[in-house]
């Protein structure tokens, strides 16, 4: 069994961590630290983990994570940065789902997130935990950066088409859509019931953290310089994540090579649903599941090809991803754990 740590079990990634690994065949859960709730019992926290998870919350200078195989960092940016190194000298293997580890470039980091990056040491061995893009690296990693949830949707979005040269890297427009939970479990005005329910808005649109992560990603598949427009939008719904992509062809393809294109680049990534050509993806058709669907469409048989990708923000965008990881870290079946279905309606 794989002795599992999580630091900052209390947030929406953190219950959703637990959640998924409480019922994971190969997972003994052995830590789960918080400083505000020390000693109470998870279950009276989250009652829908009641007979499934048995641990109490405990501070994490009592919680012994050098004892795992592995710890995930559910936590703040800047958390895992400053307990990584102790915890991979010990040998334990280290997941973050912040951004500490994402952006290779620390003066980069520092002037999106803010904060000083304490172990740019780490930064080269961390691997980029998308999966479907990035096996191998992550097979063999001990410290892995959890992509952001929405260059998740960007990249596998993107990548077929970029790999190909069949658009124009320099012209990419995302239009991404994600729900209120994407802000975390906090107390903040602008994610409060009344402010957010009955309410569409744009957010970010003078620049956005993950549109570093993004472009520094999609430019390791191209020649061409990258230039990616990113708008994310925040919609009045709990769960769920919707990116409308756009690509200026370049090439002469017909739509029957597109969408054989995108078929074979994800034949194998179980996690990714390549629907037919001119499908219509919904948000909640991935609700509560690992499955990121996508679909292509070119309108009038035109030059710009769109592709409309769907994702829980919370699994394939944060934990389910982070397990996904996880199992191809310690030689498990990459789906293990991983294959509820979504819930509808």
């Amino acid at each position: 069994m794989i002795k599992v740590g999580i630091v900052g079990g209390t947030g929406y990634t953190g219950v959703e961590l637990l959640r998924l690994l409480a019922v994971h065949p190969d997972v003994q859960l052995t830590a789960i630290t918080s400083r505000k709730e020390d000693g109470l019992p998870v279950a009276d926290m989250f009652p829908s983990l009641r007979g499934r998870v048995n641990l109490a919350f405990s501070s994490p200078d009592k919680a012994d994570l050098s004892k795992c195989d592995v710890v995930f960092f559910a936590t703040p940016h800047g958390v895992a940065m400053a307990q990584a190194p102790a915890l991979l000298a010990a040998g334990v293997k280290v997941i973050d789902l912040a951004a500490d580890f994402r952006i290779k470039d620390k003066a980069v980091f520092e002037k999106w997130y803010k904060i000083e990056h304490t172990c740019p040491g780490l930064l080269d061995e961390a691997a980029y935990g998308l999966a479907e893009l990035n096996r191998d690296a992550i097979k063999g990693a001990r410290l892995v950066a959890n992509p952001g949830c929405y260059p998740t949707t960007m990249q596998l979005g993107y990548y077929p088409l970029l790999k190909a040269g069949l658009i124009d890297a320099g012209s990419l427009i995302a239009d991404c859509k994600s729900g209120v939970s994407g802000a975390g479990r906090k107390a903040e005005i602008a994610t409060l019931f009344s402010e957010s329910s009955d309410n569409f808005k744009a957010y970010g649109v003078a620049g956005h953290r993950h549109t570093p992560e993004t472009s520094a990603q999609l430019q390791k598949f191209t020649a061409d310089k990258v230039g990616l427009v990113f708008t994310p939008h925040l919609v009045p719904m709990i769960r769920g994540m919707h990116s409308t992509l756009y690509g200026r062809l370049t090439k002469d393809v017909s739509n029957e090579e597109l969408q054989a294109l995108f078929e074979a680049q994800y034949l194998d990534s179980p996690f990714v649903d390549v629907m037919p050509f001119g499908s219509h993806p919904e948000t909640r058709s991935t609700r509560g599941s690992n499955m990121l669907r996508l679909a292509l469409h070119r309108p009038d048989n035109g030059n710009t090809v769109i592709v409309l990708v769907v994702q829980d923000n919370l699994v394939k965008g944060a934990s389910g991803q982070a397990v996904q990881c996880m199992n191809l870290m310690f030689g498990l079946e990459e789906t293990t754990g991983l294959t509820q279905i979504a819930l509808l309606p």
